[in-house]
This record gives structure tokens, sequence and C-alpha cells, in this order.
């Protein structure tokens, strides 16, 4: 009986073997439009951005990160792991000490560096996502990458549906002029390529810079003015209420001033294109339905 069960183990390995080399290698396009092959699903994994981490652990692919860029505070178990980069550099011998068979990273964090990094061989997949729906499809394409398809699919899907909810709850709300305030001096808002002017949309908003094409123009305090948005929203990583929001109560007559509407959105969510920008998403269109009971017409 022995002899048997370990023929039957041995065959069993054969024909897993088989399945594998039939399947091929693992390709991928990323947000780039790079294509990325791997032998076989990722098993060690750095991840070069704070939104990367949480797309991995969403897709599945925890398990598989060895290291993570700053500020990869969430979920809580990315707290726990090096740190080999921030916004500005990446510790390269560190991650090449890590033989990473897989590096996900924003392609804007020192574009030298991830140069280098695919010069030594190492596949890099960018991750940056263009639409709220271009977050679904980068956490079911890190989930091809480690193996991890049915969990990233199942987080895709429920990303997706919640997307969906948002959009058929809001499709006839009664339009709001919204200004979006990332930073006050100097003055920073989103252009209408930006995640943050699409979620604004969907909520049945309308950015006043959205014929902007840069995600985050500087624009100056005559042009706010001149738009007279009836709706002011800041945002603060931390969660809170940003100190600054308070300079706009020097101008009594803007309408989002007037109606009480200069409001606080949470930057921790809508800042990252992660899995949380949902939430995000969801929390700004309670806040702009909110508005639109003190707004005048």
């Amino acid at each position: 009986m022995r002899t048997l069960a370990r023929v039957l183990v041995a065959a069993l390995a054969c024909l897993a073997a088989a399945a594998g080399l039939a399947a091929g290698p693992i390709r991928v396009v990323d947000d780039d439009g790079a294509a990325l092959e791997l032998a076989r699903p990722a098993r060690r994994i750095v991840s070069l951005a704070p939104h990367a981490t949480e797309m991995l652990f969403a897709a599945g692919a925890g398990p598989a990160v060895v290291a993570v860029a700053a500020h990869s505070d969430h979920p809580p178990e990315a707290r726990r792991l090096p740190r080999v980069a921030d916004a500005a550099m990446i510790d390269l011998e560190n991650v090449v000490a890590l033989s990473p068979d897989l590096v996900v990273a924003w392609p804007y964090t020192a574009p030298q560096h991830l140069a280098a990094l695919r010069a030594l061989g190492i596949p890099v997949f960018f991750s940056n996502p263009r639409s709220i729906a271009g977050i679904a499809s980068d956490i079911e394409k890190l989930g091809v990458l480690a193996g991890t398809e049915a969990q990233a699919a199942q987080a895709a899907a429920a990303l997706r549906t919640r997307l969906a909810g948002l959009k058929a709850k809001y499709a006839g709300a009664r339009p709001l002029s919204v200004f979006y305030e990332i930073w006050n001096r100097p003055l920073y808002t989103v252009g209408g390529r930006h995640l943050i002017s699409e979620a604004i949309a969907l909520c049945g908003g309308r950015n006043v810079f959205a014929d902007l094409a840069l995600p985050a123009p500087e624009v100056n305090l005559e042009a706010v003015i001149a738009a007279a948005p009836q709706v002011i929203i800041g945002a603060d990583d931390a969660g809170g209420r940003p100190a600054w929001l308070a300079e706009w109560s020097r101008w009594p007559d803007l309408p989002a001033v007037r109606d009480g509407n200069v409001l606080v959105a949470n930057g921790d969510l809508l800042h990252r294109p992660g899995p949380r920008f949902v939430d995000g998403v969801a929390g700004l269109c309670d806040a702009l339905a909110a508005a639109r009971t003190r707004a005048r017409p």
C-alpha cells in the first residue's frame, strides 16, 4: 500500500509539473503599457508605493511581500515589513539583496532607480491606475503575477460592485460645483484626469478645474474666486481637518463659505489609488449629499 501511495504521489507531482509547463509563462501589461512576463508566480515581492502595498495584500499576495515603501501602513501586517524606499529614493542595494522576483512601483518614484532595477533583470510592474475602475484591474493583474487569481478576482469584484452602487445612487443628484484643495501654499488642486475628479463627478459634483490636463495643477486664488465653487473640500492624510481650510472665511461671499460648505475629505483614502479609494469615494459622496441640503439653488 505504501508503495502504491508513493507512486500516486509521484504521478500527481508529475501531472502538476506538466500542467505548469503547459500553462506557460505569466504575462500581463502594466499601467505604463509595458509587457511583463514571469516564468512562475512571484514569491518574493517588493512594493515601492503605499497604494501598491495595499493592492498586493488585497490581491492575496501579502505573504509574498518581503519589503515595502515608507508610509505603507495598511493593512497592519505591512507595518512590520522592512522599508526600502520613500517618495524620492529607493535603497537599491537592499532591494537587490532581497532577491525579488517582482517589484511593484509607482512610475514617478525615482525613475532612474527603477530603470536600474530593470537593467538588472528584475521584473518591475508599474501601478498607476488612471481611473477608479483601473484600481480593480491592477488588483487582478497582481493576482495573476502572484498566482492568487481567485482572491484578487473576489477583491476586484467587490470594488466594482460598490462603485456601481455609488454610481446608481447619485446618478440623478443635483450637480454642485466643487473646488478640491490638495494644499494651500502654493494652491494645488486636481485636474480633470485625476481619480479624485472622477470621484467628484460620480458623486454628482463638477470639478471647477476639470478642464486642466495636469493631474495636480497649481492654481491662483483669483481663479478659485472667479469659479465661485458651491463646495470647497480640503483633505488631510491623517484624516483630520486641515487648519488652512479656515482661511476661506476671509471670502464670505464665496458660495461655499456663505452656505457653510467648506468641507473635509479623508486624504488617507482619496490620495492613494488603492482598494480603499472606494471608501473615500463613499465618504465624499456623503459629504456632497449633505452639502446639497445647505447649498442655495
